[in-house]
C-alpha cells in the first residue's frame, strides 16, 4: 500500500532533506504544492488532509497554523518545529527514549520531532535519571558544538559567502533561554533548568553535546563505569544509537573528538569519558539526520509499522 506524504515547508532545509530521503522509496507518494500556492490556506489544508503523513517543516507560528488545519482523523502530523515539543497530546519523536515509546508513536496522530541539541542531551540524560544515577534536581550544564546548516538558509548563505568573522567558532544563546531547553527538561524529567551554551562553527553539519560531571556530586555516587554500563544496557540492540567503549580508546589515541563522524547517517554515538573523579558524557549526531529529517522519517516508519530504518 502506498503512503501519501505531504511536506508543508518543502523548500526549507529539513523539508528538502525529507524529500531526498523519500525520493527513492516506492511505498511513498509525495504530494506537492504548486510554488505559487504555498501560502494559500485552502490548498495547504487540502493537501494536509489528503496525506497519511504530514510533515511540518515550518517556523513555529506557521506550524501551529498548519496543525490546526488538519481535520482528517487519519492524518498523522509530524512537526519538525519547536511549536509542540512540550505540548500536551504530542508524542516525542525519539523511539529510543524509553520503554513503550514506540507503542506511543504507533498510536499517535500528533508527533513532535525533537530538536538537534535536545536529542543528544536527552539521549544522554534520560536513561541515567530513569535508573536513579542522576537526580532530577541535579544542576547540569551542557555545551553543544554544531555545524552551520542548523541555522537555516540565511545562515548557510552567510557562511558559504566566506565572511572572515565566521571562520572562528561562535557561542550563542547567551541569554540562557535557548528554545531547546524546555524539551531538555520535560523529556528527561529534570526539575532544574540546565545551563546550556551552543556553539556554531564553520563546518556544514555535525553536532556534539558535552555534559561534564563531578562524580562526587551525583546522588548515587556512581562511577563512570556505572554510567556507561547503564547507557549500554538502555540502548542495547538499538540500530541508531551506538554506545562507544568507555573512554573510547580510538578517540583518546587521536587526541581530538570528531564531531562529524555521524554525518550522512541517522546514527547517534554516545560516549562516557572518565578522569579523576570526573566524567564527560558526550553524544554526537548529524544535525540534519538524527537531529532533524532522519528522526522525522524514523518516526514515520515506526508509526506506520514499517522497518524502522527504511530509507535511512
Amino acid at each position: 500500500m502506498t503512503t501519501k506524504v505531504f511536506v508543508d515547508g518543502q523548500d526549507g532545509t529539513t523539508g528538502l532533506r525529507i524529500n531526498e530521503v523519500l525520493a527513492s522509496r516506492t511505498d511513498v507518494e509525495v504530494l506537492r504544492i504548486d510554488a505559487d500556492l504555498r501560502k494559500d490556506l485552502n490548498e495547504r489544508a487540502r493537501l494536509l488532509n489528503a496525506a497519511d503523513i504530514a510533515f511540518l517543516c515550518l517556523p513555529d507560528a506557521a506550524a501551529k497554523e498548519s496543525a490546526a488545519l488538519v481535520t482528517n482523523p487519519n492524518t498523522c502530523v509530524i512537526d519538525a518545529s519547536t511549536a509542540h515539543r512540550v505540548a500536551p497530546g504530542w508524542t516525542y519523536g525519539i523511539p529510543e527514549l524509553a520503554k513503550g515509546q514506540r507503542d506511543e508513536l504507533r498510536q499517535a496522530k500528533r508527533i513532535t520531532n525533537p530538536g538537534c541539541h535536545a536529542t543528544s542531551f536527552v539521549l544522554l540524560v534520560r536513561p541515567l535519571i530513569d535508573a536513579g544515577l542522576l537526580s532530577p534536581q541535579m544542576p547540569l550544564s551542557a555545551t553543544s558544538i554544531t555545524g552551520y546548516s542548523g541555522g537555516g538558509k540565511k545562515m548557510i548563505a552567510d557562511y558559504e559567502a566566506g565572511a572572515p568573522k565566521l571562520t572562528s567558532p561562535r557561542p550563542y544563546g547567551l541569554g540562557l533561554a535557548h528554545k531547546h531547553i524546555p524539551e531538555m527538561l520535560v523529556r528527561t524529567g529534570l526539575r532544574v533548568r540546565p545551563v546550556f551554551m551552543p556553539i556554531v562553527a564553520s563546518f556544514y553539519k555535525g553536532l556534539a553535546v558535552t555534559i561534564p560531571l563531578q562524580l562526587s556530586e551525583l546522588a548515587s555516587k556512581a562511577s563512570a563505569a556505572k554510567l556507561h554500563e547503564t547507557l549500554q544496557r538502555h540502548y542495547e540492540g538499538e540500530r541508531f544509537v551506538r554506545v562507544m567503549p568507555l573512554s573510547d580508546p580510538e578517540t583518546l589515541a587521536e587526541g581530538f573528538f570528531d564531531v562529524q563522524a555521524c554525518n550522512d547517517t541517522n546514527r547517534a554515538d554516545v560516549f562516557v569519558f572518565e578522569g579523576d573523579g570526573q566524567a564527560l558524557l558526550m553524544c554526537r549526531l548529524d544535525n540534519l539526520g538524527k537531529g532533524a529529517s532522519g528522526a522525522a522519517v524514523q518516526s514515520m516508519n515506526v508509526h506506520l509499522g514499517l522497518d524502522e530504518g527504511l530509507g535511512l
